[in-house]
């Protein structure tokens, strides 16, 4: 599961630390859990499907400091800003990837509270795939990776957080945050 690995975390108006070195290490994750596997490329995902979580906020959105939230302008629909690094693209569809944020007047941070294009959940998702174990990478680590984690241990799923393949507004937060998921039970790998 990629959280929120999106241009404007990575280079643009909430660049996070790490970030480019984060994806970097995603692709390498993803290479080698795929490497050798024969086949069509949506062949080789439906056997390692890849879900990503996307901020995808509208131009007005409350987090905004503009609208009196706490954040910078960022991921607005439509906008180079707001859609997922170019080198994760080709592993993306429409049906893996979960858009929050996507209402004005509501702060979104778990991947949990995300839809596809077809309006359904993570979590029903998920539970069609049969998992159990879910791997996850993304950005930042002190809040949209985390609330994802701790969403997914909650509905039963043994979580391996990749540290990694993540980026984090403040070392000391991200520190902190890897500290708290390992005690709750998510697998720091």
């Amino acid at each position: 599961m990629v959280v929120d690995m999106l241009n404007d975390f990575i280079t643009g108006s909430l660049a996070c630390q790490n970030a480019e070195n984060a994806v970097k290490k995603t692709l390498e994750f993803i290479d080698s859990q795929t490497k050798g596997q024969g086949g069509e490329e949506h062949e080789i995902l439906d056997t390692f499907p890849i879900l990503f979580v996307r901020d995808h906020h509208p131009a007005d959105h409350m987090s905004f400091i503009e609208q009196g939230g706490t954040w910078p302008s960022h991921c607005v629909t439509g906008t180079h800003g707001g859609e997922i690094h170019d080198d994760l693209l080709p592993y993306a569809c429409e049906e893996l990837t979960f858009d929050k944020g996507c209402c004005r007047e509501e702060e979104q941070y778990s991947g949990f509270e995300g839809l596809n294009t077809a309006d359904q959940s993570l979590g029903e998702i998920l539970e069609l795939l049969d998992t159990t174990d879910v791997y996850v990478c993304g950005i930042a680590t002190e809040f949209c990776v985390r609330n994802t984690c701790e969403g997914l241990l909650k509905a039963g799923y043994r979580v391996h957080l990749l540290k990694d393949c993540l980026a984090y507004v403040s070392g000391e937060g991200h520190l902190k945050a890897l500290t708290e998921m390992a005690s709750e039970g998510i697998s720091i790998v």
